[in-house]
Formats: C-alpha cells, sequence, structure tokens
C-alpha cells in the first residue's frame, strides 16, 4: 500500500452522528497533508452513500453511530478500505466482537490526535491497532473459532507457498516488523514487504492480523505459551500479547 504523502494523502471517511466531533477532527487535520477527510457521515445511510461515491482508503467509525452490526455492511461496500472504531467504550468483550466482524483496530476517543493519526498511518499500513492489556485473549479465541469451523486448507493454496514465505510468516506470527524480519532473514525491508503481498495474495488475506489468524489455525505458525493478559511478573508482555503489541507499535 502506498505511503501517505502531500501528493498521496489518507482519504478518510468519518462516520460520527456528533457533528461537532467531525468538524473538529477536520479542523484539527487540516493542515496536515498526509490526510484527507473526503465525506462525512452521521449515520449508517449516509456512510453507504458515501462510500459508493467518494474515493476513498480508510474508514473511522464512531462505535455508538450504528453500532457493531454496521461493521460488515461497510466493509463490504469500501473495496478493501480498512475500518478503525472510534469509541469511548472499553469493555474488551466489545473491542472483540469489532475485531471478529472485521475492524482492523480500536482507539479510545479520549486519546491524543498524535495516537489517532499514527493509529490510522499503521492500520492503513495493514497493521491492526488493539489495546494489548484487554486483548491479550482475543486471539486465542479466534484461533480456536476458526479450528472449529475445520476449514479446508486447500481452498487457499498453502502448498504454493515458498520456504522463504513461510520464514516471513512465523516471524510475522512472533510480533516482528517488517525491519526486524529482513534482519533476522537477511533481506531488505522492501522484499520483505514483496514476500507479504505475495502471501496475502496465495492465502486470501488482507492484513497482518488476518494473516496471523490464518497461520496459528492452519499450523504454519505455533501458538505463543504464557499468555498473560496483564503480562507477567515484571510488567512485561507475552505470548498473544506480545504478538499483538509487536504489530501495535
Amino acid at each position: 500500500m502506498i505511503a501517505p504523502t502531500s501528493q498521496n494523502p489518507i482519504r478518510i471517511i468519518l462516520v460520527d452522528r456528533d457533528k461537532l466531533v467531525c468538524h473538529g477532527f477536520r479542523t484539527l487535520i487540516a493542515n496536515n497533508p498526509a490526510f484527507e477527510i473526503v465525506g462525512e457521515a452521521n449515520n449508517g445511510d449516509e456512510a453507504m452513500l458515501l462510500l459508493e461515491n467518494e474515493q476513498s482508503d480508510f474508514i473511522l467509525l464512531e462505535l455508538d453511530c450504528g453500532g457493531l452490526d454496521l461493521i460488515p455492511a461497510l466493509l463490504e461496500s469500501s473495496s478493501g478500505a480498512p475500518l478503525l472504531i472510534l469509541t469511548h467504550v472499553t469493555d474488551a468483550e466489545e473491542h472483540r466482537k469489532a475485531m471478529l466482524l472485521g475492524a482492523s483496530g480500536v482507539i479510545q476517543k479520549e486519546v491524543g490526535l498524535d495516537v489517532l493519526l499514527k493509529a490510522i498511518e499503521k492500520v492503513h499500513a495493514g497493521e491492526i491497532w488493539y489495546d494489548r492489556s484487554k486483548m491479550g485473549g482475543v486471539l486465542r479465541d479466534i484461533v480456536r473459532n476458526a479450528r472449529a469451523k475445520k476449514e479446508d486448507p486447500t481452498a487457499i493454496n498453502v502448498a504454493s507457498l515458498t520456504r522463504r514465505e513461510h520464514e516471513v510468516i512465523a516471524l510475522v506470527s512472533k510480533g516482528l516488523k517488517n525491519r526486524e524480519i529482513g534482519t533476522r532473514l537477511f533481506i531488505s525491508e522492501t522484499t520483505v514487504r514483496h514476500h507479504l503481498t505475495s502471501i496475502y495474495e496465495k492465502l486470501g488475506v488482507s492484513n497482518r492480523l488476518e494473516l496471523i489468524i490464518f497461520a496459528f489455525s492452519q499450523g504454519l505458525a505455533s501458538l505463543p505459551e504464557n499468555d498473560q493478559s496483564h503480562g507477567n511478573r515484571r510488567g512485561q508482555s507475552s505470548g498473544v500479547v506480545q504478538v499483538i503489541s509487536g504489530m501495535q507499535n
């Protein structure tokens, strides 16, 4: 995906029933050439209409504006644009449901503008943004659900993966970033991105989160041990929490 520049800003559709919030967000990023608000919607119907008529790269959805049920419809109409949830809700179960429905992240409304813009950039680049203190057990739940479905692995061409692509998948599943993967494998960061593009196409996934879920559920990577949703005794993240934090930071 092309990195945002003054020539190629991230084109955002903002869905929030609070018109003041929409106006405030537009005003705050007005002088930032990396972002552009191409449309504002105050409800689900308006959002769907915008997606039909505007070229957009990103959806920022306020959770109260149509609720979780709106996520699948927006994603289906967005032609691959990722969706980030903006909310006051701190309930981890609501965040888990958002992930299962396809949201690429959840961020609290109380965060600063710099954190919000960083989250948008990360999610736009194919990463995820979830609070690791709340999401430690979410990935395991998703993997269990995927295994329970007993999907036929031949439906996705696992056999076409190269040895190097298997290595990249294993390192992504450990939470390593592209630069770290390149260092481990003695290849450039650009080459890592090329491998990921190929992997996504072969496996039918669209981002790191979907790749990790698929890798764990199909045995292409091993689930981290000693998962603790609040970290270890020294306050450090471990297991699945560390994988999630690696994709977020």
